[in-house]
């Protein structure tokens, strides 16, 4: 039986990556709600924002240390699986991820340690600025990782020198055709998936009798971010959609399954794509809405996968399905934001114990359309991995060999299998044990000696 190196070292990339981003689709929104509540903390005095910052901020503690942990690995890869990518690229790649580590990186863990460690350390504004910091930093990191991935999806400002890409301005590499809107889009993504996280959890601490003023106030802060943010990623979406159709024709094409190029073409809404037979088998479709959404014309063109070459098609069943399971789960958010609008208009929030359920039941719904968004995204370039320059094939490591990929694969499998179910355990604990009120302390300087660093984190045990 034949290792192919390549497959091999997508499979590999794609389950570092994919577990990986799973914390960031959960930190960069968190850092940004706990932010929001040591800011109205310290503008209102009140001891529940503060109630609610400590709890989130032990989960934050976990969820950021595995985040570090998946991402350092990731840059490894470049030089052990994808080492031509690394040489033709790294003169633009290596300076975008170097800014990240500078901008972002430091400054989350320069701050962390104050927000961590400094509550009864620092004055109150001291550490309300080191909650912006952090959750800048992870804005930030976001900013340099997707401007990196932009790139590599439409490449801009640069200029090839013995096969090799020199920048040559880089305010086009950073701010490249898809940039924007895959920040705007991503980001939001983020903020929506910590927000049903947090609807989850106010949820449950409200069925299990905990936390009897703080589970409905995280309810309504999440409701009332999730009614903002929900439509506007519908928006979003579509403005990278236009985007996508513009500058990957090919990827769209896929994702709507669509053959012929064509005016006033269907909105398909299911099929089987069948890439040898070139035709979509079984198919459900709205006549002309297609072009509707795509072009904002009912007779706008879209281009037709059979306009390129077989070999320049990505795996159109992956992104299709990927594409709608994404989709299918935005509708699905926005009719639990509706419904729990509805009921709080209502006065029955609180009280309706199938919607509390419901709410509990959804919190994973949006680390699964991350996934299929970036699923989408990532197959639908294939089979380059600079979009139109390089190929995948051409990528990857010549001297690599499917036996080699194939061992560090399994082990980052083992190892992956300890860290992401003791990290979700650990978080687990601090939410069944409910965003209780903390006793008070005695302050450090009372005592007469200093608190250490260990001391002055709030663990699980303390709610």
């Amino acid at each position: 039986m034949s290792l192919d190196p390549v497959l091999l070292s997508r499979l590999q990339f794609a389950w570092v990556i994919g577990w990986h981003i799973l914390l960031p689709a959960f930190t960069v929104g968190l850092a940004s709600f706990i932010a929001m509540l040591e800011c109205v903390h310290a503008i209102t005095g009140r001891a529940t924002f503060l109630h609610l910052s400590q709890f989130w901020l032990r989960i934050f503690a976990i969820s950021f240390g595995m985040g570090v942990v998946t991402g350092i690995v990731m840059p490894f890869q470049f030089g052990t699986n994808w080492s031509r990518y690394a040489d033709a690229a790294g003169n633009i790649i290596s300076p975008l991820l170097a800014y990240e580590g500078l901008t972002a990186f430091f400054l989350e863990a320069a701050f962390l340690g104050v927000l961590l460690f400094g509550r009864k350390l620092v004055p109150t504004p001291i550490h309300v600025v080191a909650a912006i910091l952090v959750a800048a930093g992870t804005l930030f990191s976001s900013f340099w990782i997707l401007a990196t991935n932009s790139w590599m999806q439409t490449p801009a400002g640069y200029q090839v020198i013995d096969g090799r890409y020199f920048p040559t301005y880089w305010s086009e590499v950073v701010f490249n055709p898809s940039f924007p809107y895959r920040l705007a889009h991503t980001v939001s993504a983020f903020y929506v998936t910590t927000a049903f996280v947090v609807l989850g959890v106010a949820a449950y601490t409200m069925r299990r009798g905990l936390g009897a003023e703080l589970g409905p106030l995280m309810l309504r802060l999440a409701l009332g971010f999730l009614v903002i943010f929900v439509p506007l990623q519908v928006v979003l979406g579509d403005l990278h959609g236009l985007n996508t159709e513009r500058y990957q024709p090919a990827k769209l094409a896929a994702i709507e399954g669509l053959w012929d190029t064509g005016r006033g073409i269907p909105a398909s809404i299911i099929a089987w794509p069948n890439m040898q037979a070139e035709r979509n088998d079984f198919e459900l479709a709205v006549p002309r809405v297609g072009s509707l959404y795509l072009t904002h014309s009912w007779d706008g063109e879209v281009k037709g996968l059979k306009d390129f070459p077989p070999d320049q098609r990505p795996p159109v069943p992956v992104v299709y399905f990927a594409f709608r399971i994404m989709v299918g789960i935005a509708l699905l958010m926005l009719a639990i934001v509706v419904a729990g609008i509805v009921l709080w208009w209502r006065g029955r929030l609180d009280g309706s114990r199938p919607y509390l359920l419901l709410c509990q039941w959804a919190m994973p719904l949006g680390f699964i359309a991350v996934i299929a968004g970036w699923t989408t995204t990532e197959v639908g370039r294939q089979p380059w991995t600079i979009y139109g320059l390089l190929r995948t094939a051409d990528a990857v490591t010549p001297s690599l060999t499917g036996r080699d990929v194939l061992i560090s694969l399994v082990l980052y499998v083992l190892v992956y299998l300890v860290i992401y179910p003791t990290g979700v355990f650990l978080m687990a604990r601090i939410v069944r044990a409910g965003p209780q009120p903390e006793a008070p302390e005695q302050s450090p300087i009372a005592s007469g000696r200093p608190k250490s660093p260990v001391e002055a984190l709030p663990m699980a045990g303390d709610a």
